[in-house]
């Protein structure tokens, strides 16, 4: 198959994606997902979602940080090289049809289906909900398939631990095709990255920051010496001579996430599991790599946040774009569940 072909068949996919507006971006958001979009919106047509709605689930106690944080993480799009010309970003609030959506959705699945689902389980004991777990919670991976299936997505990008919510979605598309006897609904493909999730500076957690171990998208070159200089390396690399270890070692995860010449860095890691370097020589060089890469994201973003009412304006464009979307499928829905009356 020559490259024309691959590449027509690329374009055919559909990828839906998107954040919980909760706070900044940060390293993490980079490599699970950001980095992946910024080439995927070259080859594939890509929707982003600002999830706003969704966030609410767990956060309906302080909705002015979600309300909040929607332009914020539109910069972050922005800064790191999201293309609006190339990849429809939408705030999934502004599209009353995705709600509707999940209302009929939520009659396909069972309560006992939702509380097996591996993800939400988990997320329900992280969050220390026991019985007291919101419906809006709980129903999440119904909302996600009516995101999914409103735009058709065939790609759907997650890490590893999402992928039960993807394989729920296709369990609620095959139902709605089975009941309305024919393919009006497409199952999707979990698209899982190479790199999942960056552990926090600290070593113990995934990169957070409500716990306060991350670096975001738009740290300035001071807070990030101070992150670099407090990154967990080995703890058993007492002196420069100790023998280190690369396992566990957050700033060699990094500098493999990060750095892009490969030759040089192993000659590093080696000469560290020999000994006889030391941890201020990685943390160094750590800061240079990640100062290189951060410093014209954050001057592109400070740049865009100069105009706020034009970054609304294209999440407006984006979100109509989508609501088009949307709506012809929740039509089609409809009809096919006899809910077309005129």
């Amino acid at each position: 198959m020559n490259q024309s072909s691959t590449l027509n068949e690329q374009i055919q996919h559909l990828i839906l994606t998107g954040d919980r507006p909760t706070g900044a971006l940060h390293l993490g958001h980079f490599v699970g997902s950001l980095r992946n979009r910024i080439k995927y919106q070259h080859i594939y047509k890509q929707f982003i979602m600002i999830a706003d709605a969704q966030a609410l689930t767990d956060n309906m106690d302080d909705p002015a940080k979600v309300h909040n944080n929607v332009l914020e993480v539109a910069l972050d799009y922005l800064a790191v090289g999201i293309d609006p010309s190339k990849t429809t970003i939408f705030i999934q609030s502004q599209i009353p049809e995705l709600t509707e959506l999940t209302f009929y959705y939520l009659n396909l699945v069972t309560v006992a289906r939702l509380e097996r689902n591996p993800t939400i389980k988990t997320e329900i004991a992280l969050r220390n909900f026991e019985r007291d777990i919101p419906a809006g919670f709980l129903t999440y991976p119904v909302s996600q398939a009516a995101d999914i299936s409103a735009f058709k997505a065939t790609l759907v990008p997650v890490g590893e631990d999402q992928i039960p919510m993807i394989e729920q979605t296709n369990e609620i598309v095959r139902r709605f095709n089975r009941l309305a006897k024919k393919d009006i609904l497409v199952e999707c493909q979990a698209l899982v990255p190479e790199i999942g999730r960056l552990p926090g500076i600290d070593g113990k957690a995934k990169m957070s920051k409500s716990l306060g171990n991350a670096i975001n998208l738009g740290a300035t070159a001071a807070e990030i010496k101070a992150a670099v200089k407090n990154i967990y390396t080995d703890p058993l690399h007492l002196r420069v001579d100790d023998p280190g270890h690369l396992e566990g070692n957050v700033a060699f995860i990094y500098l493999d996430a990060f750095d892009n010449d490969q030759d040089s860095l192993q000659e590093m890691k080696d000469h560290y599991v020999r000994g006889g370097l030391g941890d201020s020589k990685v943390k160094q060089r750590l800061e240079g790599v990640l100062q290189d890469m951060l410093t014209p994201i954050r001057e592109r973003r400070l740049e865009f946040e100069k105009d706020r009412g034009q970054v609304l304006q294209m999440l407006k464009q984006g979100t109509e774009r989508a609501r088009e979307i949307a709506a012809k499928t929740t039509d089609e829905v409809k009809s096919a569940i006899g809910l077309k009356h005129f």
